[in-house]
């Protein structure tokens, strides 16, 4: 028979300290959801990765020929909202309602961009930047971040290439970008 286990020891020693942080009733809120999320909602994922020179060169463009301001999140809300508008068995509401996953220093939170595929690319910009703002100093009303039907959550800009994101009910589906 084989030897048994030697006994374990609780103590691990390390060379870097750290601090735990007590969570905010905000997080345990965000935890509590989503977990009931990952029970309740079918989740399956997909990934693709897509080109993004012509994004790029319009975002050049418009920056320089119109001192428009346009992000690549920006494009991914406005591909988003029309691909929603075309095929609205993905998207619940009668309205193109996007939210946008906004990290604050309390949590996650999602504004809503509001008829998104009505919306062209700086006013997609402007909105996105006054609702991000307003969700980090949590000055957000609930009425902003309540609602919608579809959620983008953007960690490309922090190098991340794929992630599994957890669909916020009720919602239909979340882009991972």
């Amino acid at each position: 028979p084989p030897s048994p286990l030697p006994p374990t020891t609780n103590h691990i020693t390390t060379t870097s300290t750290y601090t735990d942080v007590p969570n905010t009733s905000m997080r345990k809120v965000i935890a509590k959801r989503l977990t009931q999320s990952k029970q309740e909602v079918p989740h399956f994922y997909t990934t693709a990765s897509v080109e993004l020179d012509d994004g790029l060169a319009l975002r050049k463009h418009l920056a320089s020929s119109h001192g428009v301001k346009v992000s690549v999140n920006d494009l991914v809300i406005k591909a988003s909202s029309l691909a929603l508008r075309d095929f609205p068995g993905v998207n619940l509401n009668p309205t193109v309602d996007i939210s946008v996953a906004v990290a604050t220093p309390s949590g996650l939170i999602t504004p809503i961009v509001k008829d998104c595929d009505k919306l062209g690319l700086g006013e997609i910009g402007d909105k996105v930047r006054d609702l991000a703002g307003r969700a980090r100093e949590g000055k957000l009303q609930p009425e902003e971040y309540q609602g919608g039907s579809f959620t983008i959550s953007n960690l490309g800009m922090f190098g991340i290439s794929e992630f599994s994101a957890v669909i916020k009910t009720p919602h239909a589906a979340i882009l991972a970008v």
